[in-house]
């Protein structure tokens, strides 16, 4: 038997860019565990206070410029769609992103042997993936993961035309959700080599169950403050909750491009004392806020990949309250882990906050039921045997 351990290459544009780093963490949260079975290298962009190379734990980082220092602000933060909507200036930045990015990948490619490039999106990672196994004699099988906003957002004929391309050329793909698998076929991608296996959370050990009793009639929403996760009706909607429940309270904890907009609309509301913008906290202190929460609340009107958020409050045995986003079928089963509410309607919102908040046995008991539901399918230690299970098979067989 051979001892030879296999390495794979993670390609990203989202990744911790130092240690306690308020970036969503998904991708090292993956990589890191599986790092216990293969020698893991990840390629990320670089940013201003980050190192170029250095170890994570078992992961190897390799961080590539794009442009001079302090102009490099297309990823991270919000993500690059949101970042290029705040400043239009960045579309500048997306060809030496690319290039640059392809520079780093073939010359990885070129020094190591890899036996299975992973790549995270569509665009830019999967699309720059494919050019680069141009340039490599004998390429390692590509595996390109879709997390909703390459599949779903980008929109027009030419990015029409440039995801059909992608999908045609990789080896295999992975997407968070049954709605984007049905994107994905509907773009012609190969059934046989597409597969939903969304991103984990640990279930067992991070997101819990609190040991004390919830703050009283207290409501959280995490998540990018953009116009898109439909804060702005969550808002108005509280405006309609604080009625009946005087002393209710929003926790909203995230950062992004709108983030004033949604300030001065709690303030011409005056929602000022109840209402608090924490911005962006740790990874690790998330649960704590779950913990504390008797409902959270998902006001999303975007097309999402998947609600990881969702994940981690039912994990925690919070109530929630979601839009109908087709999305968050395959999480949410209304009036067994959750409520459903229609998506832009603050009323309806509103109304069914209320019947939770106004129930706390069933509030209990939705909670119960949902972090049963996550515990079945969605902790990562189910995840990641899904991935490696795939992986093995890419690089046995290199379909």
């Amino acid at each position: 038997m051979s001892d030879h351990i296999k390495k794979i290459l993670v390609i990203t544009s989202t990744f911790p860019r130092w240690q306690g780093d308020k970036e969503p963490p998904f991708v090292y949260e993956l990589s890191q565990r599986l790092a216990e079975h293969y020698t893991v290298h990840v390629l990320a962009p670089h940013t201003f206070g980050a190192a170029l190379t250095e170890q994570f734990g078992k992961l190897k980082i390799t961080r590539f410029r794009y442009f001079f220092l302090k102009y490099q602000t297309l990823a991270y933060n919000s993500g690059i769609l949101p970042n290029l909507k705040q400043n239009r200036w960045r579309y500048l930045l997306i060809p030496f992103f690319i290039i640059a990015e392809w520079f780093a990948l073939v010359r990885l490619l070129r020094q190591e042997k890899f036996d299975l490039i992973h790549a995270h999106w569509l665009v830019p990672q999967g699309m720059v993936a494919v050019f680069a196994r141009w340039f490599i004699k004998a390429p390692p099988p590509l595996l390109c993961t879709s997390h909703g906003s390459d599949l779903l957002a980008l929109r027009g004929r030419l990015f029409h035309k440039l995801k059909q391309f992608i999908l045609n050329r990789t080896t295999a793909m992975t997407v968070v959700s049954q709605t984007m698998q049905d994107t994905a076929l509907s773009l012609g991608a190969n059934k046989a080599k597409l597969q939903v296996i969304p991103m984990g959370v640990d279930i067992k050990k991070q997101f819990i169950p609190p040991l004390r009793a919830r703050n009283k009639n207290t409501l959280l929403f995490v998540g990018r403050l953009v116009e898109q996760k439909g804060l702005s009706y969550l808002l108005e909607a509280f405006s309609l909750i604080i009625k009946q429940y005087h002393n209710a309270t929003l926790t909203i904890i995230g950062t992004g491009s709108d983030e004033k907009k949604f300030k001065q609309q709690a303030y011409n509301l005056a929602l000022n004392q109840s209402v608090s913008f924490l911005g962006a906290v740790e990874y690790s202190q998330l649960p704590t806020f779950y913990q504390a929460s008797e409902v959270v609340i998902f006001p999303s009107i975007m097309a999402e990949g998947f609600g990881l958020v969702l994940v981690e409050a039912l994990g925690c045995e919070c109530a929630v309250a979601a839009s109908d986003l087709p999305a968050m079928q395959d999480i949410l089963k209304d009036k067994e882990n959750a409520l459903i509410f229609k998506q832009k309607n603050a009323q309806d919102l509103a109304d069914k906050v209320n019947e939770l908040l106004g129930n706390p046995q069933w509030r209990v008991s939705l909670g119960k039921r949902g972090r049963q539901d996550m515990l079945a399918r969605y902790d990562w230690k189910i995840i990641t045997q899904r991935y490696y299970l795939l992986m093995e098979r890419l690089m046995r067989f290199d379909m």
